[in-house]
């Protein structure tokens, strides 16, 4: 009995390692087939090979693709269109400086992203200006708030705004907000259903709930805008917490938003109807969401967008663009530096063409993995003579990017595989001398409180580090 006992231990542990190797096999034929980014297949290989548990479960959670659907039809997309789109070919100012006209076209053809002219600008460097302004903004509305957030705190800076909104919607102003389902997981249900209550119409987007977690945890909305009655609007880096205020243990957070006053406001519009199209399945079409608007200033401004549901990756081939079209400079502030071979090649062209191509990066960032994984880049991009900062004076969150005294990008956009391919992301591409001007000075006021780090002294950090950046970067295409 003892000998029969064993022979169906033995069987049963055979039969279960047997399933197990096949499902790892199985899940390894998926991602070949998928044709996904070589780099990326061989991370995801990698991974499941050499981590077979934890691998798995990982790519259960976040590494299965959803196909690009369509998720409006082009009627209805051209519909949409048709008020912005109007103003945009009625403009008689519209002339785009001369060496940008290819990254104009670029963004017009693939994302439909109208450049509008006659544009007004501020730009916030720091939570507490930032939410001033908006609070200031907010309560001048007369008509409509559309706002969205990858994260809407229960905290003080959270309820500050909620506390607004409801006040606007109880005098009879319109407000929609969308909050990521992921991003706002430490905010109570009972924080938006008080929203909801008072008036506000609030949808989250893209709710992560068993069993339809691990189709949608990979796929987030990272973009950060607001439009205040179709003519002012904001767009950057911050989410509305409380820590972009108070900083964080190690300093304060540093960070990028901007407001627009202007035509460039139908952009934001389009990008926060066709997201409330996504979690409404309601296409606000009327031509009372994009009002007459007149010359408010000098800056002409373009909306881009990215997602996972789109063709391609617009934002990143613009960067790569504009860091190709650069003659002088090309500035850059990201969180994190995870960046794809053709981006990376952009960066390393550039600075051996003699553009001085500057780099700056946070000393310490909220995640461990991502700050090792950045770091394995910085001898590539230090051997090319790309000039790299770290910031010292706290968290770096700022997406800042300016060349040349006439181009600027913020928005919400990292250096990143997970913001290039995975999450819905908005940046505001600016070509106006003055912005780029006021952005270049704030690069380099950051850059007195940065370290910069040179290849001799780079290179001397210890193996173990080395190993473990080295490690990290396998899965950079993963993080």
């Amino acid at each position: 009995m003892s000998a029969w006992n064993e022979i169906v231990g033995l069987v049963a542990s055979w039969s279960v390692y047997l399933i197990y190797l096949a499902v790892i096999l199985s899940t390894i034929w998926v991602v070949v087939l998928e044709n996904r980014n070589p780099v990326k297949t061989i991370a995801w290989v990698l991974v499941l090979v050499f981590l077979p548990v934890i691998g798995l479960v990982f790519y259960i959670f976040f590494g299965r693709t959803h196909r690009r659907d369509q998720i409006i039809s082009k009627r209805s997309f051209n519909k949409l269109l048709k008020r912005p789109e109007t103003e945009y070919l009625s403009q008689t100012d519209n002339e785009v400086p001369a060496g940008y006209e290819g990254l104009v076209s670029l963004f017009r053809h693939s994302n439909h992203a109208f450049p509008f002219a006659g544009n007004e600008t501020e730009i916030y460097i720091d939570g507490v200006s930032w939410i001033a302004a908006l609070v200031n903004e907010l309560q001048a509305a007369q008509d409509f708030i559309h706002m969205e957030s990858y994260i809407f705190s229960d905290d003080a800076v959270g309820q500050q705004i909620r506390d607004v909104l409801v006040e606007k919607a109880r005098q009879g102003v319109t407000v929609r907000v969308i909050y990521d389902d992921v991003g706002s997981w430490q905010t109570p249900n009972a924080f938006f259903n008080g929203m909801m209550e008072a008036g506000i119409e609030v949808r989250s987007f893209l709710k992560v709930r068993f069993p339809l977690f691990t189709s949608k945890i990979n796929y987030r909305n990272h973009r950060k805008l607001v439009v205040i009655d179709g003519r002012t609007g904001f767009i950057g880096g911050m989410n509305l917490a409380e820590r972009y205020v108070t900083g964080v243990p190690w300093g304060i957070w540093r960070d990028t938003h901007m407001l627009i006053r202007g035509k460039a406001v139908y952009g934001l519009q389009t990008v926060f109807i066709l997201d409330w199209y996504f979690t409404d399945r309601t296409l606000l079409t009327s031509d009372h969401y994009f009002p007459e608007v007149g010359n408010m200033g000098s800056a002409m401004i373009q909306v881009v967008t990215s997602s996972p549901v789109q063709p391609g990756q617009e934002i990143m081939n613009g960067l790569i663009k504009a860091i190709s079209n650069a003659k002088r400079y090309f500035y850059v502030q990201t969180p994190y530096f995870l960046p794809s071979e053709a981006m990376l090649n952009a960066l390393q062209t550039a600075a051996m063409a003699g553009v001085d191509v500057r780099l700056m990066i946070p000393e310490q960032t909220d995640t461990k993995l991502a700050q090792w994984g950045s770091r394995s880049y910085l001898t590539d991009v230090l051997q090319a003579g790309v000039k790299v900062y770290f910031y010292q004076k706290g968290f770096l969150h700022s997406k800042l990017m300016v060349s040349d005294d006439m181009l600027t990008t913020i928005g919400s956009t990292n250096m990143d595989f997970r913001s290039f391919e995975h999450n819905f992301e908005a940046n505001a591409f600016i070509y106006d001398g003055q912005v780029a001007v006021k952005a270049r000075e704030f690069f380099l006021a950051d850059q007195r409180e940065s370290k910069q780090i040179f290849l001799k002294q780079w290179e001397k950090r210890s193996r173990r580090s080395k190993a473990l950046e080295s490690f990290i970067r396998l899965m950079s295409p993963l993080l």
